[in-house]
């Protein structure tokens, strides 16, 4: 015995979800990616095409998640009381997305924003997991 204490031993439910949030959250960051670096590289404004990007990635991730990270005994969590709370907390990580996405667009440049954007919304998910966790999915 060392004498430290042991720190508690994680829920296996948060065992079972971390691995899946990250699978879904993965899927959903290259769509949201992909059709932002479509949308601007045709010559929609950054701040747009970031909210049409997240919004694709928004709909994928609400159904992934719900159906499949947060579901519990094989028995989806999604609904229109989920959907609410989770446009809620989606709106909010959103505006930080975005402004920090067209600011980096508006300075250093496009290119740098679509290089940006990954390392910005992976710093978002992991604030998300636990508003999903605790304020849509529970």
């Amino acid at each position: 015995m060392s004498g430290h204490p042991r720190p508690p031993p994680l829920p296996v439910s948060l065992l079972k979800q971390g691995p899946r949030y990250v699978a879904a959250g993965i899927a959903q960051l290259l769509v949201d990616w992909l059709v932002f670096v479509v949308l601007s590289a045709l010559g929609l404004p950054a701040a747009p095409a970031n909210l049409a990007g997240r919004v694709c990635g928004a709909l994928l991730g609400f159904w992934l998640n719900g159906r499949w990270t947060f579901a519990q005994q094989g028995r989806p969590k999604l609904g229109w009381h989920r959907l609410l709370r989770f446009i809620l907390v989606w709106l909010a990580l959103t505006l930080v997305s975005t402004w920090l996405v067209a600011a980096i667009a508006s300075g250093p440049g496009l290119k740098q924003a679509w290089l940006a954007k990954p390392v910005v919304e992976a710093t978002l998910a992991l604030v998300a997991f636990f508003l999903w966790r605790h304020v849509v999915y529970r």
